[in-house]
């Protein structure tokens, strides 16, 4: 299908050496656009936003998912179970995975340091 679109100027300029790649890009950039008003994307910014402040190893230690995290979870393990998970939701629970994966080297370096 072929779709003409208005574009910025220097958006246009930047987009013209990426010609062969455009379809990828609308793409990605989709994908991105709807996961980033997702609760997934959300939680993942918020923990990222988090260390980014630099907490004392005791505040890594405290650290839990928030209640709104913490039900989305529980939806996506039951809906696992009783049916399956879409695409979307696929990409949601591996973010919640790498959270985790984040969180847990985060809260083993706090221990760590808290016991020298």
């Amino acid at each position: 299908m072929q779709v003409t679109i208005e574009l910025p100027e220097n958006l246009a300029v930047n987009l013209q050496s990426h010609k062969g790649k455009l379809s990828q890009i609308f793409e990605l950039g989709l994908r991105e656009f709807k996961a980033s008003s997702s609760i997934g994307y959300k939680s993942v910014a918020d923990v990222l936003e988090f260390f980014a402040g630099l907490p004392a190893p005791d505040e890594i230690l405290a650290l839990r998912p928030s209640a709104e995290m913490e039900a989305k979870i529980s939806e996506l393990l039951e809906k696992n179970r009783r049916e399956g998970l879409s695409e979307t939701e696929e990409q949601i629970w591996a973010s919640y995975e790498f959270i985790e994966h984040l969180v847990r080297i985060a809260k083993a370096k706090a221990l760590a340091q808290l016991k020298k």
